[in-house]
């Protein structure tokens, strides 16, 4: 049996350090594209070519500003009206599953199904 020692320092838990190490392609990409954009500006030092950071933002927010002019907003009354019958009928099927039960979702059907092969052969037509 052994005699506990009270005037000396008994052993503490032992200590793992790890620092884990991984690799980020995302961030060397980054650090490569950085740095070789830094040499492309070495290289164009000459006093014409210099861009400052006023025109260079501006040119961004042009760009953004730009870009924002040309997305069209659909304006097409008809595939908001078609939009509108499919929730229509949808929710009344869904009303009418819940009052009736599954003999309702044959209707749904005999109701939806015939819609939606007249706008798809209507849209065949145009074409």
């Amino acid at each position: 049996m052994k005699i506990p020692q009270i005037f000396t320092k008994t052993p503490g838990h032992k200590k793992f350090s790890y620092n884990p190490r991984f690799y980020d392609p995302q961030e060397e990409e980054r650090k490569e594209r950085e740095l070789r954009i830094k040499q492309e500006l070495a290289e164009k030092n000459t006093p014409e070519s210099q861009i400052s950071e006023s025109q260079y933002r501006e040119r961004i927010a042009g760009s953004f500003r730009t870009a924002k002019k040309t997305v069209t907003v659909q304006s097409d009354p008809s595939a908001n009206m078609i939009r509108l019958v499919l929730i229509l009928i949808l929710v009344v099927g869904l009303i009418a599953y819940l009052q009736f039960g599954q003999v309702a979702i044959y209707g749904v059907f005999a109701v939806f199904v015939p819609f939606y092969l007249y706008l798809k052969f209507r849209k065949a037509k145009k074409s």
